[in-house]
């Protein structure tokens, strides 16, 4: 009899300890887990954004499509897209414009953006206000807010739109100086050359996870 009570003293002492260590080895994954979780961070990369634009020529607004090649920024993190993208400030230098037609790309950068105050760069801050963002943007020596539309799917990748009016940023007068030096090719079939004053951005950037 004090055999079998031995035995069990000695089988209950095991399960104990037993039990107390996988208690012990379980919070600490959950503790390994939790802090991987809190630490991980969205991470905005320079490499992975384009910024597309849209003009328009003639009555008919027959669009001509660009971008730009170069966008400087620092990398930003956040503890979500939304952080990420939050006081992101970059700058387009206005030399890394590309339409695939060099004649264009000439006139835009000495007859367009030439004219302007401060023509090497376009200068801006995102920010993320009240679920809503903007993209407060210094062109021609004028900030001004731009609201942007933004979709972010599988918090990875984001899609940025938006449609510029010149005017807000002064441009109007070197918009008009475009016109005389594209004045023929900017005639639709009416003959009437028109270059419109609207232009339509698009940003595209994946988030990659630190």
């Amino acid at each position: 009899m004090k055999k079998i009570t031995k035995l069990v003293l000695a089988l209950s002492l095991v399960f104990a300890v037993s039990c107390k260590d996988d208690t012990k080895t379980s919070d600490t994954k959950k503790e390994t887990t939790e802090s991987v979780a809190k630490t991980e961070k969205f991470v905005v990369k320079p490499e992975g954004t384009t910024v597309k634009w849209t003009a328009y020529k003639t009555t008919e607004k027959v669009p001509v499509g660009g971008q730009f090649v170069t966008l400087n920024f620092d990398e930003k993190a956040g503890d979500s897209p939304q952080d990420a993208l939050n006081n992101l400030n970059f700058s387009i230098p206005i030399s890394g414009l590309f339409t695939d037609n060099d004649a264009r790309d000439l006139k835009l950068k000495t007859s367009f953006f030439g004219e302007m105050l401060n023509p090497e760069f376009i200068k801006g801050t995102i920010k993320h206000i009240d679920n809503k963002y903007i993209a407060s943007i210094t062109m021609n020596g004028v900030t001004n807010d731009l609201p942007l539309e933004v979709k972010i799917t599988d918090e990875r990748r984001v899609a940025m739109s938006a449609t510029m009016q010149l005017k807000d940023w002064d441009a109007l007068g070197a918009l008009s100086i475009l016109n005389k030096v594209c004045f023929d090719l900017h005639k639709g079939a009416d003959g009437v050359s028109k270059t419109w004053e609207d232009v339509s951005i698009e940003i595209n950037t994946f988030l990659r996870k630190n």
